[in-house]
């Protein structure tokens, strides 16, 4: 126990970044929504936030995938603690067994790993991504063993903070847009696009105050 308290102790702080037309966006979405006027007050000066390390955005991603928020979270300080430095080249070092006894799958396992040998090969065209375009930028990322478009789009919204992101197939957005504009009627892939004609150009923004209205614990990544 002492020994994991001195490594916590020694773990870098994680310098958070958060966009800076977070305000602007949140003024337009006031404007021209009327679930967005009355959910944005609730949650005062929070915002979206973003570590600034592309490779651990993308493993929490895969960490966090079909669990809940709290699961994820809890199996991903055990799983930061087996390195010591959380780096695709530490992770391919890393023992199988060790990261399936943090409550890693063994499939979860192989997608982290195919994710550090990406970075490492230099197959991912990281320092060019501030530049391309979103569609690009997924076109890249779904080449990755576990990342599909969803995780993806997380990931142009948690890292790259990209402004106008809409995840159709994100089970938290669906739900939400469903109790706040349809009264918990389901709806379909069109209702979203309807309601989120509203948003653009800052679908990320809203989309971030659904989910904070279904779990008023941040999502982060």
């Amino acid at each position: 126990m002492a020994a994991r308290a001195r490594k916590m102790a020694d773990m870098p702080v994680v310098q958070v970044y958060t966009p800076e037309y977070w305000q602007d966006a949140c003024r337009h979405l006031v404007r021209k929504d009327r679930v967005m006027k009355r959910l944005i007050p609730q949650f005062g000066d929070a915002c979206l936030e973003t570590r600034g390390d592309a490779f651990i955005t993308l493993a929490r991603s895969i960490i966090g995938q079909q669990i809940s928020v709290k699961a994820a979270q809890t199996v991903w300080d055990r799983f930061a603690l087996l390195p010591s430095e959380l780096t695709p080249a530490s992770v391919l070092k890393l023992k199988v067994d060790d990261m399936r006894a943090a409550g890693l799958s063994a499939r979860k396992v192989e997608y982290l790993v195919d994710l550090a040998l990406h970075f490492e090969s230099g197959a991912l065209h990281v320092r060019d991504w501030h530049a391309m375009e979103d569609e690009a930028i997924i076109a890249e990322l779904v080449a990755i063993r576990g990342i599909g478009r969803w995780t993806a789009e997380m990931f142009l919204i948690f890292h790259l903070m990209r402004p106008n992101v809409l995840p159709l197939d994100d089970i938290g957005l669906i739900n939400g847009v469903s109790q706040n504009y349809f009264s918990g009627d389901p709806v379909s892939r069109s209702d979203l696009r309807e309601v989120a004609a509203a948003w653009a150009p800052f679908a990320s923004v809203a989309t971030w105050y659904i989910w904070r209205s279904l779990d008023p614990l941040p999502v982060g990544y």
